[in-house]
């Protein structure tokens, strides 16, 4: 565990690949609030980021489905498109939920990315995707998302049985926590904005680096023509 960070510090919000220790996802976010209860973070527009796409070059949200998460992959580097994205996480809970405006700050919904528990390091937090998700919208309404991704990944292998189940005890866990309109849908993360003063974080060139033991983990990262 990790000393908690104090608001405006620049930290990244990382995901492993599915069944491996390396990162294949990686966002510069800077820290609204941290403590034992919750870790708020801002992903600013425009920030440089590290995504996967197939070896190709080909975008894996245009991939069909049905090789989707069997063709070789590599890292790239992509900004942050359309309005930031406010992050929320309490700590043990195996999904975060995230907020999304429209332009000029008009809300649009919340979205529960079921996930691994994050895990802190010195330099941010990292976490496992588990592919099923739940957009909610401002009156409460949600509605299920992704579930043939999550479908397919467990034919692909990169989901077992037993995992598989225990995110759909997550997910329902996370519809009670909705249902109830607790904890941080009550508690008016929509209102919030960032601190004009803030800048965009910067994407480290070690940004890959083992978050325990030091060093990094030599990933294989795509730079797009222009890229920095």
């Amino acid at each position: 565990m990790t000393a908690h960070w104090s608001p405006g510090t620049h930290i990244l919000w990382r995901y492993r690949a599915n069944g491996s220790p390396h990162p294949h996802i990686c966002r510069p976010v800077t820290v609204v609030r941290d403590d034992e209860e919750l870790l708020a973070v801002w992903l600013a527009p425009g920030t440089l980021c590290v995504k996967p796409e197939l070896a190709d070059g080909t975008p894996v949200h245009r991939e069909p489905l049905a090789t989707r998460y069997t063709k070789p992959r590599r890292t790239t580097l992509s900004p942050w498109f359309g309005t930031g994205v406010l992050k929320l996480a309490r700590p043990g809970e195996p999904w975060s939920v995230w907020l999304f405006w429209e332009p000029d700050w008009v809300f649009k919904n919340y979205y529960v990315n079921l996930e691994e528990p994050l895990r802190r390091w010195a330099g941010g937090v990292d976490s496992e995707d588990h592919f099923l998700d739940l957009a909610v919208h401002p009156d409460g309404h949600y509605e299920w998302h992704d579930e043939d991704e999550f479908a397919e990944a467990q034919r692909a292998g990169l989901m077992s049985a037993d995992q598989a189940a225990r995110v759909r005890e997550a997910g329902r866990e996370a519809v009670a926590a909705i249902r109830a309109w607790g904890a941080p849908f009550a508690d008016g993360w929509e209102k919030w904005r960032p601190d004009p003063s803030w800048p965009v974080p910067e994407l480290p060139a070690d940004w890959d680096r083992r978050g325990r033991t030091g060093g990094s983990f030599n990933t294989c990262l795509h730079r797009p023509p222009n890229a920095p």
